[in-house]
């Protein structure tokens, strides 16, 4: 990538190893509009050099630092290529590195490698960065460091290597423009699993660098890092990934599959129909107590095959799928956080109950709209969907206590019992220690006062009524 970069871009070329030229497929010179003549060098240096396949880019419009990225790594990925490295055109950082830079990546090592400048005691500073960028990169460092849970010596280099298959795997096109770019992309990598691990380079400041005003980089990269913690704890909705596909197990002390767990483990051994069953961490547990689990769901998850004695692939919102008879019905129907993600829940229900055995029973849950929670952000006008909980934006149907007994009510059920979940502060870190105890103590007392204010979930056992479908009496 290159920004007014006429002056240096033929020599960064240039220092491209003979060595390693013969293994790149494709160099994208990427002039982000440019003030200076950076086009028309690169244009004169692909006329000139014959061992180098050059494809030289002007925007149209400046893109930025990150959104310069996005278009090289659309490139990349629409050609098919292997491995891909960010290089910056005014030489900040050494084009001698690449074979080091790359050679995690051949192996088969890792998914993306970042050149540090720390990993090597002392060598930032004898290669020029200015104390206060070395002390400030250090602190930024070590804060992202505890955030994320990594221990890397520097997430601020520009100097990237990826796996071209990694990053077609994230959503980096979500990404900022500026220059939190690279944090957001490595905040998705680390979400997705992928591999990174870090090589030494050596140090070198360029004038480029000198454009990023330090204060607002940072203020903008601990947001970053902050929004994934809250967002990864169900606290906020604003961030760079997804946290999904997988469906977590909310098996945490109270939490809804907690409930159905101990509920499950009081019946005797049972043909157990569970519907939404994600990658089969639910049932895997049901099946120790002795109960045999058809598992239902959108798509096959890793590891859903072997967790559960059956699985279908299907989608309930068209309702339940054909094949699923069993002889005299399932004794147990599990629909865990399951009728909110649904357009017809009712439908769903009322073919619950055709399927399930005579004495059977359905166990459902639901998230609580009329939790304090999502009450004050309707108050306060804040309403929007968050990456998990109560306003999950795969949500598309909403209960509170009322209309979640309401629907199983006309849909032909009876509830024998109830059981209101508290807060999930398992997915916190105050729900561990003295003060985490103490939170859900509290929050325990208040349900018990008010459960349709702070009750989190909702959790029902449920049996046919002699009434049927469509009954419109109060349970």
């Amino acid at each position: 990538m290159a920004y007014n970069a006429a002056s240096t871009l033929a020599r960064v070329l240039d220092r491209v190893p003979l060595s390693f030229r013969p293994r790149v497929t494709q160099v994208f010179v990427c002039d982000d509009a440019s003030q200076d003549s950076t086009y028309l060098v690169g244009l004169g240096y692909k006329q000139i050099t014959a061992d180098m396949p050059l494809s030289v880019i002007r925007h149209g419009r400046t893109l930025g630092y990150g959104g310069t990225q996005k278009a090289g790594y659309r490139l990349a990925i629409e050609q098919g290529l292997d491995i891909v490295v960010l290089l910056h055109g005014n030489g900040e950082y050494a084009p001698e590195s690449l074979e080091e830079m790359t050679g995690p990546l051949e192996r088969g090592e890792c998914d993306a490698v970042l050149g540090s400048r720390m990993l090597v005691g002392g060598a930032a500073r004898r290669g020029g960065m200015p104390v206060y960028k070395y002390v400030g990169n250090k602190i930024l460092t070590r804060f992202e460091n505890r955030v994320l849970g990594t221990r890397l010596s520097e997430l601020h280099s520009g100097y990237r290597a990826y796996s071209v298959k990694a990053l077609a795997s994230v959503p980096f096109e979500r990404n900022s423009d500026g220059y939190d770019f690279d944090t957001q992309l490595l905040i998705q990598l680390m979400h997705a699993g992928k591999r990174i691990v870090e090589v030494a380079i050596p140090t070198y400041y360029g004038d480029e660098i000198r454009h990023v005003n330090g204060l607002k980089y940072a203020a903008e990269v601990s947001g970053d890092v902050l929004r994934y913690w809250a967002a990864k704890r169900g606290l906020l909705a604003d961030s760079v990934v997804e946290i999904g596909p997988e469906y977590e197990l909310k098996g945490g002390e109270g939490g809804s599959h907690d409930v159905v767990q101990r509920w499950l483990q009081r019946m005797p051994p049972a043909h157990v129909l569970d519907l939404g069953c994600s990658s089969g961490l639910l049932a895997e547990r049901i099946r120790r107590f002795g109960h045999r689990v058809t598992g239902v769901d959108l798509q096959e998850l890793p590891g859903v095959s072997a967790r559960v004695d059956r699985f279908v692939c299907a989608d309930l919102d068209h309702g339940l799928p054909s094949g699923l008879d069993v002889e005299d019905g399932y004794d147990v129907v599990i629909a865990a956080d399951v009728l909110e993600h649904l357009r017809n829940p009712q439908q769903l229900l009322e073919q619950i109950r055709e399927v399930l055995a005579p004495r059977g029973t359905l166990v459902a849950s639901v998230p609580n709209l009329g939790h304090w929670y999502s009450r004050g952000r309707i108050a306060l006008g804040l309403f929007d969907y968050d990456q998990r909980g109560i306003l999950d934006a795969t949500h598309v149907r909403f209960f509170t206590r009322r209309s979640f007994r309401r629907c199983l009510r006309q849909a032909g059920f009876t509830v024998l019992r109830e059981e209101a979940t508290g807060l999930p502060l398992e997915v916190m870190s105050s729900g561990r220690g003295l003060l985490g105890r103490v939170v859900r103590v509290l929050d325990r007392v208040a349900i018990g006062l008010r459960p349709t204010l702070f009750a989190y979930q909702f959790v029902c056992q449920c049996e046919r009524s002699a009434q049927g479908a469509g009954s419109h009496g109060w349970a």
